[in-house]
């Protein structure tokens, strides 16, 4: 197997980024984002998945233990307050 290359990792960090910057503009936090939750289109756009977390309330200030163990923060494990954004 190839390995993407520099621009190809570019391309895709930065669509990630997007993504992330956009939904947190929306006071939207996602809470369990790993691998299997980013498709790829043909056209090889970045798509973000299973919302089933997500949380648009108080995301300053969030409590709830929620998301994958081992993607986890070690606030949200500790069981503090943490940020969403």
């Amino acid at each position: 197997m190839a390995a993407m290359g520099e621009d190809a990792g570019r391309f895709f960090a930065n669509q990630m980024l997007d993504a992330i910057d956009y939904m947190h503009s929306n006071h939207t936090v996602h809470r369990d984002l790993k691998l299997e939750n980013i498709l790829v289109d043909v056209q090889l756009n970045l798509k973000i998945a299973d919302f089933g977390f997500a949380s648009a309330k108080s995301i300053d200030c969030l409590k709830s233990y929620r998301g994958t163990l081992t993607y986890m923060a070690p606030e949200i494990k500790e069981g503090k307050v943490y940020k969403g954004t």
